[in-house]
């Protein structure tokens, strides 16, 4: 598996917006160095959970085959 930039940048922004939406309003208060050195902390994790969520997913879609949803049906002999 190679590193994917496009796949990095929409993890990058996936995770901007969950910490935006649930984290920020309420931390913006008391916001200071040691808050946003967690924040930051967990930007990089959100990140690499998402870019590995996408990679395994997509990876294994592209690798068998699997591209409608169809495909998820339960079939019956």
């Amino acid at each position: 598996m190679t590193f994917d930039p496009l796949r990095c940048a929409e993890a990058t922004c996936q995770a901007a917006v969950v910490l935006g939406a649930t984290l920020l309003p309420a931390a913006w208060q008391t916001l200071d160095s040691g808050l946003a050195a967690v924040l930051a902390g967990m930007f990089l994790v959100i990140s690499a959970a998402i870019y590995a969520l996408h990679a395994v997913t997509f990876d294994s879609f592209r690798l068998t085959g699997r591209s409608r949803p169809a495909d998820f049906r339960s079939r019956q002999p």
